[in-house]
């Protein structure tokens, strides 16, 4: 018996799918579960319009991506900080810090996505990583000056 998947199966497939199975495991547990729908013509192009679908927006949302890491490379970010006088900072520029200061400039990111390269010991110029989309990631430049 031939099935679509409607959800990934462990060791049978992933979402979309068409998989043969048994009959009876077809019938008795995949069926009723509403885990597979049955492989007809009718099923078959509906699946393929879906995955068509389905990948016109991934694609959509990695050209949104790439589009959003070109404007994120050509921010020029000042942070202002507490500095002591021996130059060392007052606590720490994180990524809550760089997507506050990206907040300003109109442009959200989540803070998760910010991972800074190499440690903020003082004033000075530094980079951050942002992943902007699971293949698509940007690289900012940020200033840290004294407040």
């Amino acid at each position: 018996m031939k099935v679509i998947l409607n959800e990934d199966v462990a060791k049978l497939g992933k979402k979309g799918e068409v998989v043969e199975v048994s009959e009876g495991y077809g019938r008795n547990f995949l069926l009723p579960r509403k885990l597979a729908e049955p492989a007809t013509k009718a099923n078959l192009n509906a699946a393929g319009e879906k995955a068509a679908s389905a990948a016109r927006k991934k694609q959509q949302d990695a050209d949104e991506a790439r589009l959003l890491a070109a404007q994120l490379e050509k921010l020029a970010l000042t942070i202002p900080v507490n500095v002591g006088d021996n130059g060392k900072l007052f606590g720490k520029v994180t990524g809550q810090t760089i997507a506050e200061a990206l907040e300003k400039e109109n442009v959200t990111v989540d803070k998760k996505k910010i991972a800074i390269k190499g440690e903020v010991t003082g004033e000075g110029e530094y980079e951050a990583v942002i992943k902007v989309h699971p293949q698509v990631t940007s690289v900012i430049k940020f200033t840290v000056v004294k407040k």
